[in-house]
């Protein structure tokens, strides 16, 4: 489910800072920048970019101590490394690097949620609207890029979470490029350092069955990985398309479903209404939180969730961000290495 983790990241190395504020070690182009202001008077950066984030060492998506965020994007225009931090005014300036830098900068508002309507939320519970008092500053993020949302979303598929952020890091540490600018130099010389850009299209679609072993992935997701990558292009294409027939137009690739649909909607869309069924945990966390109800069922969960039609996303986002969830009744899932048999 879109930003239901938080982890807590490594710092990157600073770069030099120059006179104009860009930042750049020697040898390394400068940025191209851009400052702009998010309408209204809430705006929580964490909250915003936080689903982008796969697991705690994301090769793509790094957190800094000032609260700043970089993500490295394969976008229309070529890799790119964008780094977004919010001022004490409420503004927020962003840095670019590479041949993607201007389609990033352009986009900035929209990624930021510009497009994005928190008032049509009513919260109809008591639990949401102490959650959207406590988290004023959620907005729904629209990346509009499908491929680098459904290819981390297939890896989850059937898998703990932990699993599928440890192939991601693999394949993208080993077939991705290392991202353009100063966050993909390693000063100390460890690979795991830099940041990265996942691979092409192509190059997803050309990895051989045994890497995708030593990966941890089984033929079921890679067959799907591939099979999307080989259709990139119209997939991409959903992000100009309503929900409902984006949704479909996903669910064309074998091994994609509603669940894979809705995970990738909710960041390239940023459908507000996009709800994660199929889940293992989810229903029972809506469940419990809005009737007691630990045991609910998908049915359940879409039921409960009916008085926010429109804006269950945002809803089920305010539920996870009350920190409401059911006890555990059971140990957590074993996280298996396929990759070792």
């Amino acid at each position: 489910m879109a930003g239901r983790f938080a982890p807590r990241t490594p710092a990157l190395p600073t770069p030099r800072t120059h006179g104009d504020g860009t930042r750049t070690p020697t040898g390394t182009p400068r940025a191209k920048t851009r400052t702009w202001t998010p309408p209204g008077d809430a705006f929580e950066l964490g909250l915003v970019l936080g689903p982008l984030r796969r697991g705690p060492a994301d090769p793509t998506f790094r957190t800094r101590p000032d609260g700043s965020a970089v993500r490295a994007t394969r976008t229309p225009a070529g890799p790119g490394t964008l780094r977004v931090r919010t001022a004490g005014d409420g503004t927020v300036h962003a840095e670019a690097w590479g041949a993607g830098a201007d389609w990033l900068l352009e986009r900035l508002p929209e990624m930021l949620g510009a497009s994005d309507d928190p008032a049509a939320f009513v919260p109809r519970h008591r639990l949401l609207a102490a959650s959207q008092r406590r988290r004023p500053g959620l907005r729904l993020c629209r990346t509009g890029l499908v491929l680098e949302s459904l290819i981390p979303s297939i890896l989850e598929q059937k898998v703990t979470t932990i699993e599928a952020n440890r192939s991601w890091r693999h394949l993208v540490r080993k077939y991705g490029e290392p991202a353009p600018g100063p966050y993909g130099e390693s000063p100390d010389g460890r690979r795991d350092s830099r940041m990265y850009v996942m691979p092409d299209a192509r190059a997803w679609a050309m990895i051989p069955s045994w890497e995708w072993h030593k990966a941890g992935v089984d033929s079921k997701r890679s067959d799907t990985v591939v099979r999307a990558a080989r259709v990139a292009r119209r997939l991409e294409e959903a992000v100009g398309m309503e929900p409902e027939p984006a949704s479909a137009r996903l669910q064309l690739i074998p091994g994609i479903g509603p669940w894979t649909a809705a995970e990738v909607l909710q960041r390239s869309n940023g459908a507000p209404d996009a709800v994660t069924v199929g889940d293992l945990h989810l229903p029972g966390v809506v469940g419990y939180a809005l009737a007691g109800r630990p045991d609910t069922d998908d049915a359940g969960m879409l039921e409960l969730l009916e008085p926010y039609a429109g804006q269950r996303h945002r809803a089920v986002r305010f539920i996870l961000l009350s920190g409401r969830t059911p006890p555990r009744r059971a140990p957590r899932m074993a996280v298996g290495r396929i990759a070792h048999l």
